[in-house]
């Protein structure tokens, strides 16, 4: 168990899907965090399939569509941030087809999209949504010039 300053960061993978480097991912996950100034307590990604995530879409956001992504966070008020991220892996490589992005890349603009909800940021509006493709491509960057 880790110390209460020490952020859990784990990933569970229901649908089959090649993460490497994850100690390196976890490391630059709670470097972004700090540079947010967000406290991270404890994150989850969980990979899973279509219609596993269309079941929690329309469970708990009652949405009957397909997405790629979900982000729960389950923190307290005031407190460390807890939350759990489900990534539909068949969206994934779908839209990395869609927009010609590779599978490594695709995946890990959706990872670190779920984090910067985490962190405050919204794309529900042009300007919002815009602001997040900015963001999301400025860690891809950072992450993969290391």
């Amino acid at each position: 168990m880790p110390s209460p300053s020490t952020p859990a960061i784990s990933f569970h993978f229901l649908s089959e899907v090649s993460l490497r480097d994850r100690a390196r991912l976890k490391s630059f996950l709670i470097r972004l965090f700090k540079k947010e100034k967000k406290q991270l307590a404890e994150l989850q990604y969980i990979f899973c399939s279509d219609p596993y995530l269309l079941e929690i879409n329309k469970q708990y956001l009652k949405h009957n569509y397909y997405t790629d992504i979900i982000t729960f966070d389950l923190s307290e008020k005031g407190q460390p941030i807890n939350a759990e991220i489900y990534i539909s892996v068949d969206r994934v490589r779908e839209n990395a087809r869609l927009f010609g992005n590779s599978l490594k890349d695709e995946l890990h603009r959706v990872i670190f999209h779920g984090a910067l909800h985490l962190c405050g940021y919204k794309d529900k509006s042009q300007q919002d949504e815009k602001l997040m493709r900015q963001m999301e491509d400025l860690n891809l960057g950072l992450y993969f010039s290391e």
